[in-house]
């Protein structure tokens, strides 16, 4: 099986559904915050070394994402 890289827009979007009270970034795995996305997207790919699996748990979502995309465009009529 084929491991989800995790993108920029995958942590902006897991963030949009989870906004933080302050400004930057939240972590939705851990909820630690950052205050750049940079931050957050270092903290993604090293967190096993951290003591964190936040890479799984982002890996996870977006495959859960794309799964769902294509239950929708399989359920979509024909265009």
């Amino acid at each position: 099986s084929r491991r989800a890289r995790i993108t920029v827009q995958d942590i902006l979007a897991a963030s949009q559904q989870h906004p933080a009270p302050q400004h930057g970034y939240k972590c939705v795995s851990c909820c630690r915050m950052f205050p750049m996305l940079l931050s957050i997207k270092k903290h993604i790919q090293n967190s096993s070394r951290e003591g964190y699996s936040c890479n799984a748990y982002y890996r996870r979502l977006k495959a859960l994402w794309e799964k769902e995309g294509m239950l929708q465009e399989a359920a979509a009529p024909g265009v």
